[in-house]
């Protein structure tokens, strides 16, 4: 690959959003108050962006491998992987990782609560070292603690195939018994299912839930895996296109989506994956993570995690902060770099959950074309120049942009 200019991918994750009758009609993005934003689309180029293909709901695991110019469908093989490599736990070849919730059972195994009133790490960390190293039908277990509620579970050992279907029932319900899709996948649907049972067994007698129960708090009595994937064989970013690159996060699912692809992790101070991170911190950060390394993405959670609460005075307000954040950047950005303001997915404020529409994109360098649209906002950037796009074709399009493409023919 040719050397060029630096390029940094800002994700505001959730962002995008549908007519609100209450607005007006408008999308909360129309609605709040954005100069920032508004003048890097005034500036740069805009267009829409369907992450993954028209009409698709994408995740934010797969969205964030289009966006970083990864085929989903190529190399996507489950959240649990990603989930470990998030939280540090990266897998060698064959072995399968597993998404969890510690939840609260009752003696029938009927889940009265997914997450155990939110449990939080100071409770967790016990646990999980009451599971970590357990044997079950010849694998190992290897159990690391996420955040609040949230676990990996990592099954080690010869012959495991991760097609097979969730403990978790997704829902107050009965635990399920997780079952084989495959011939194949037999040893690893009874792993499971054994350590379950072994889980239930190991922390209803704990005393870290003999305490939550004396103190009124629902036990964290049951560690409930969905979501099993092998690890990927995934080309490194640096390697498929000539940069180096990392990721400023606090979601440990984005996170173990950068490490996967080999991008360095980044902390920023005071910077987490919900509403309270400071986005102004994230921005300073990835401006400082700019000067050694070719390319950063951040990505900031808060407009996603609103947008599922269906609290739209709060989307509101999260825009506004990131339009501030985006001040940040317009005043600290490098000259010469390319930047990309996007979102990963829509999160309707009103339907709480991810859809297929395409998300706002605005490209600015200073030496880019200004195509005339005015704001940023879901129905101006579908105007702008760069038309209606996909979240692979993104990589392509910044690669040119910060001249680090290559010809392609005589």
């Amino acid at each position: 690959m040719t050397s060029g200019r630096k390029i940094m991918i800002v994700v505001m994750d959730g962002l995008g959003d549908r007519a609100v009758k209450s607005l007006g009609y408008r999308t909360p993005l129309q609605a709040a108050n954005r100069p920032n934003l508004d003048w890097f689309a005034q500036n740069g180029a805009s267009g829409c962006m369907d992450v993954i293909g028209p009409g698709i709901k994408p995740g934010s695991d797969t969205s964030h491998l289009a966006i970083l110019g990864y085929d989903p469908e190529e190399v996507y093989t489950g959240r649990g992987p990603i989930e470990a490599a998030g939280v540090g736990l990266m897998g060698k070849q064959g072995d399968v990782a597993f998404r969890c919730n510690f939840a609260t059972v009752n003696s029938s195994m009927d889940v009265l609560d997914r997450r155990a009133g939110r449990v939080r790490e100071s409770d967790t960390s016990e646990l999980i070292r009451a599971l970590d190293g357990l044997e079950v039908n010849g694998f190992e277990a290897v159990v690391r603690e996420g955040t609040e509620h949230r676990a990996v579970l990592l099954l080690h050992g010869e012959g495991l195939d991760p097609r097979v279907t969730d403990a978790d029932p997704h829902e107050v319900a009965k635990v399920r018994r997780s079952e084989p899709l495959a011939p194949e996948a037999r040893r690893t649907a009874d792993a499971v299912n054994e350590f379950v049972r072994r889980s239930h067994q190991v922390l209803d007698a704990h005393p870290v839930n003999v305490r939550r129960r004396r103190e009124g708090l629902p036990p964290a009595n049951i560690l409930l895996p969905r979501g099993g994937g092998r690890f990927p064989a995934i080309t490194s970013f640096e390697e498929r296109y000539g940069m180096t690159a990392s990721c400023v996060a606090g979601v440990s699912l984005i996170r173990g989506i950068c490490r996967i692809c080999g991008l360095e992790n980044i902390n920023a101070r005071g910077a987490t994956g919900g509403v309270d991170t400071d986005m102004g911190s994230k921005a300073l950060t990835a401006l400082k993570e700019l000067e050694r390394k070719d390319l950063v993405l951040m990505n900031v959670k808060a407009a996603d995690v609103v947008s599922h609460d269906g609290d739209l005075g709060r989307k509101l307000e999260v825009i506004e902060r990131l339009d501030a954040m985006a001040g940040i950047l317009r005043d600290g950005l490098p000259e010469g770099s390319v930047i990309a303001f996007c979102a990963d997915h829509c999160t309707p404020v009103e339907r709480m959950d991810h859809s297929g529409d395409p998300v706002p994109i605005t490209i600015y360098s200073d030496d880019g074309l200004r195509d005339g649209t005015l704001s940023y906002d879901e129905v101006s950037c579908s105007r702008g120049s760069l038309g209606r796009i996909r979240g692979k074709d993104l990589m392509p399009i910044l690669m040119d942009r910060a001249d680090r493409s290559e010809k392609y023919g005589a």
